[in-house]
This record gives C-alpha cells, sequence and structure tokens, in this order.
C-alpha cells in the first residue's frame, strides 16, 4: 500500500515532463498487461516502498467481500476493522449556504455548494428589497440583469431546498459591487 501511496503523491506533484503517472497509478489500481507502458524510474528525494503487484483495489474488493460473507462476520467486526463508516445523520435545519462572488463579463456570479440539498433559493435586493431571483439546482448562478450605473450594490441572501421545500438557516448577506 504505501507504493500505492507514493506514487498517488509521485501523480499530484510530478516533475516536470512526467505524463505517465495517470496510466502508472490506474495500472496498479486496476491491474492489466501493459507493463511495457510504466514511466522511467525518476529519482526522488525519499526511498520508493517496494512494489505491489497491479490490481491492488480489486484484490482489496474481494477480500472484503470475502470477510463480509464470513458465517461469523457482524456489524461490530465490520466497523472495528473500518468496513462500516460510522451512520451519517443528516440534519437539514443546520444547513446554511455561504455564498461567494465572481464575476463574468462584470455581472456577478453567486458561487455556492450544493452538498446534499436539492437545490438553492436566491433572493436579491436591488434596491427595492429582496425578491426571488432564482432556485437553481446546480452551483454557481450568474445574475444577467442588466448592470445598473457604476457604484451600486446589489445585495444576496440564499437557503438551500429539500424536496421543494426551503430547509436550514438563511446565509448572510452578501453585498456585491456592480456596475458598468
Amino acid at each position: 500500500m504505501n507504493y500505492v501511496r507514493n506514487a498517488v503523491r509521485f501523480l499530484l506533484n510530478p516533475p516536470k515532463g512526467v505524463r505517465s503517472w495517470t496510466a502508472h497509478k490506474n495500472l496498479l489500481r486496476d491491474g492489466g498487461t501493459d507493463f511495457a507502458n510504466w514511466p522511467a524510474v525518476l529519482k526522488t528525494d525519499e526511498a520508493t516502498p517496494p512494489v505491489v503487484a497491479p490490481g491492488i483495489i480489486s484484490r482489496l474488493s474481494t477480500l472484503v467481500a470475502g470477510i463480509k460473507a464470513h458465517k461469523n462476520y457482524t456489524e461490530a467486526i465490520g466497523q472495528h476493522l473500518q468496513l462500516i463508516g460510522p451512520k451519517i445523520t443528516v440534519e437539514p435545519d443546520t444547513w446554511k449556504p455561504v455564498l461567494k462572488c465572481r464575476y463574468n463579463a462584470g455581472n456577478p456570479v453567486i458561487c455556492w455548494t450544493k452538498g446534499q440539498a436539492s437545490a438553492i433559493e436566491i433572493w436579491a435586493d436591488r434596491g427595492a428589497g429582496f425578491v426571488l431571483f432564482a432556485v437553481n439546482n446546480e452551483p454557481d448562478t450568474i445574475d444577467m440583469t442588466p448592470l445598473p450605473a457604476s457604484g451600486t450594490n446589489w445585495k444576496y441572501k440564499a437557503i438551500y431546498r429539500l424536496h421543494d421545500e426551503p430547509v436550514g438557516q438563511w446565509s448572510d448577506v452578501m453585498n456585491v459591487a456592480v456596475g458598468i
């Protein structure tokens, strides 16, 4: 496993000119017969761990399946071996969007992460109070409203939606400078 960890670390921070490490990592992970395309040995500051046979993930999956199929297997054993993770409790009441802004051709792009929500409901205040601007199920929403004169501030706030219902807490109000 140390060899795989080393290969992944090398992939994330490769020396200049190294392009075949993805194929090398995939060959280690999935197995195969294309050993001729392994990358050349490169000097590193660390000693390279011993090579493992290709196909480590499939071997590990087979091992886990065998353990789980054993007649004496229990959920407690699975948790102890970390084959079963802790139960995740989803608490939509605690969700609170975090809004950020970037610009695309002068128009504000409201950036947000989806998490486990179905969508987000974004409200905008362009000087006349908050009104519903958009309900979007994909992160990052561009506001194509015609831009006002320079020096104007628009405000945005949002709340997550789950099964077409608002859930959680409102985001903090985000002030955005707009104008042409």
